[in-house]
């Protein structure tokens, strides 16, 4: 049975824990889609991936292309697609123009947007109003990098203070769940109690309602991994091996 936002909420309540990574692609999409993880996110930091400094370059174009190719190898999780900066911050026409466009053209099931202010909360009720499922996305928010840097975020009682309230407000705007990204873990505990909707931590502690991970971390490909992630195998370095050996053989006429 395929994953829906409704089952989301239905195992929070049960308390059952939700497993999302992301993917870029069919062959990476197929693979976690198989190995049974609920959620799958074609994020922004795709642009890591494609040799991007920061989340701020990719496009929708971009983010579209490779969402059709992971939605193409999905056939149980929830596919979320993050609009990139500046698809949905100039004006709601603009964030339903470029959802709608995911939606159509993907087959994706949602939308992740930043933020929690009062412009965005706007934004993602006439997103839900549209009947298109947000995913909200606070505390740490990479598109805003160049005002917050990398820093864990919400650590002192003003700035937990209001993260706490964007996350209550974009549940009451409609989200079906939200990530808490780089936050104290007594403050994600704290939103996971005030929330009906579930919590997707990523460097967020234990007590969120489910955990995200950038699977290129996870897998050891990246050439950085974020102080939070876990690295449960190095296929940089089986890769690396496994091509040396390739060229060796080729170059000392082994192989074919």
């Amino acid at each position: 049975m395929a994953v829906t936002t409704q089952q989301l909420i239905q195992w929070k309540q049960q308390g059952r824990a939700i497993v999302a990574l992301t993917a870029w692609d069919y062959a990476i999409a197929h693979i976690l889609d198989a190995a049974g993880v609920d959620l799958i996110l074609v994020g922004d930091s795709m642009a890591v991936v494609l040799g991007y400094q920061t989340t701020l370059p990719i496009t929708l174009e971009e983010m579209l292309h490779h969402a059709k190719a992971v939605r193409r190898g999905v056939k149980r999780a929830l596919v979320v697609v993050d609009l990139p900066f500046l698809t949905y911050q100039e004006s709601i026409s603009q964030a339903i123009h470029s959802a709608g466009r995911v939606l159509k053209e993907t087959g994706a099931q949602a939308v992740k947007l930043e933020g929690g202010y009062p412009a965005m909360v706007e934004t993602v009720a006439r997103l839900v109003q549209a009947g298109i499922p947000v995913m909200g996305h606070v505390g740490l928010t990479p598109q805003s990098i160049h005002q917050l840097g990398l820093r864990q975020q919400g650590k002192t009682e003003e700035t937990a203070q209001r993260i706490l309230n964007e996350a209550i407000a974009l549940e009451q705007a409609g989200v079906f769940s939200i990530v808490l990204e780089h936050i104290p873990p007594d403050l994600a505990s704290q939103i996971t109690q005030k929330l009906s909707i579930p919590t997707i931590g990523i460097g967020a502690g234990s007590h969120c309602d489910g955990q995200v991970l950038v699977t290129s971390d996870v897998l050891g490909l990246s050439e950085k991994q974020p102080p939070f992630a876990k690295v449960y195998s190095n296929l940089r370095e089986t890769i690396t091996k496994a091509v040396q050996d390739y060229a060796v053989d080729v170059r000392e006429r082994k192989f074919p």
